[in-house]
C-alpha cells in the first residue's frame, strides 16, 4: 500500500469513494477535479493505493487543508472491501505529517456523532472532542468536532 498525492487520473476512483462512503454529503465531481488538478488553495488531496491482480488501484482518499497554524482533515474514506487493513491509519499518518510540515500546530475534523467506529478510531489516535455542530450534515445529523495537537503550543509533540 502506498499513500501519494492524487492525480487527475484518480478522479473516477475519488468520485466513487465519495459516493460510496459519504452518500448525500459527497463532494461533486467538479470540486474533486479542481482538487486533483491543484486548483484548490491550501488543500492537499491524497490517495491510498493498493496492489491488485490487475495493477495498482485507489482504495482510499483524504483531503487536508492547512491555513496558518490550523489544519483541517476535510475528508477521509476507505473502500469497504479494504477496511481494517491499515489504509485509514496510513492516510491519517500522512495527513498529520503534511499538517506539521505546513506549520500547523493542531488538526481539526468533524465526525458524525452516530459514527462510533470513527470516533473510536480518532480517540485512539489522540483526538479529543472540542465542540458539536448541530444539523451539520444534510440529513440533520450532528457533527462532533475533534482536535489533535500537533505542536507544543497546542499539546502535541
Amino acid at each position: 500500500m502506498t499513500v501519494r498525492e492524487a492525480r487527475p487520473d484518480d478522479l473516477v476512483a475519488l468520485v466513487s469513494l465519495e459516493h460510496d462512503n459519504l452518500g448525500a454529503d459527497a463532494w461533486p465531481p467538479g470540486l474533486l477535479q479542481e482538487g486533483v488538478e491543484g486548483r484548490v488553495p491550501y488543500a492537499t488531496y491524497l490517495v491510498a493505493e493498493v496492489e491488485t491482480p490487475t495493477g495498482p488501484a485507489v482504495a482510499g482518499h483524504a483531503v487536508l487543508s492547512v491555513v496558518g497554524d490550523i489544519a483541517e482533515l476535510q475528508r477521509i474514506s476507505v473502500d469497504a472491501e479494504q477496511r481494517r487493513a491499515g489504509l485509514a491509519t496510513a492516510l491519517l499518518d500522512t495527513v498529520v505529517a503534511a499538517a506539521r510540515a505546513g506549520g500547523a500546530d493542531r488538526l481539526l475534523l468533524e465526525v458524525r456523532e452516530d459514527n462510533a467506529g470513527a470516533l473510536s478510531f480518532y480517540a485512539a489516535r489522540g483526538f479529543v472532542a472540542v465542540d458539536r455542530r448541530r444539523r451539520y450534515y444534510r440529513d440533520g445529523a450532528t457533527a462532533v468536532v475533534l482536535r489533535r495537537g500537533l505542536g507544543p503550543a497546542c499539546g502535541g509533540s
